[in-house]
């Protein structure tokens, strides 16, 4: 977790969403396995309630890079999540 910040898919980011993501890095640091992927939702859901949101492609970025530190069985119920996301927003559009 400590060099995801160097993360070169980051450059394009606006700062604000950075910052959010650094205070959200450490919260990450301090929340046991099986509790990662609630926090996930709840840092998106706090994120939007600030008016901040997340392109796909963005989001995509912020989940290989945090998903990298959680243990397999979260990281595949994140991966469904982005999954069932993903057509959601398409019935939207």
């Amino acid at each position: 977790m400590n060099d995801w910040r160097k993360d070169p898919r980051l450059k394009k980011m606006d700062p604000k969403k950075i910052e959010i993501l650094a205070d959200f890095s450490e919260r990450l640091k301090r929340t046991p396995g099986p509790q990662m992927l609630s926090l996930l939702l709840s840092f998106q859901a706090e994120a939007e309630r600030k008016g901040i949101r997340f392109s796909d492609q963005e989001t995509d970025v912020l989940v290989s890079i945090l998903s990298a530190h959680m243990p397999p069985s979260e990281q595949k119920k994140l991966s469904v999540l982005r999954m069932f996301s993903r057509k959601m927003g398409s019935r939207r559009n």
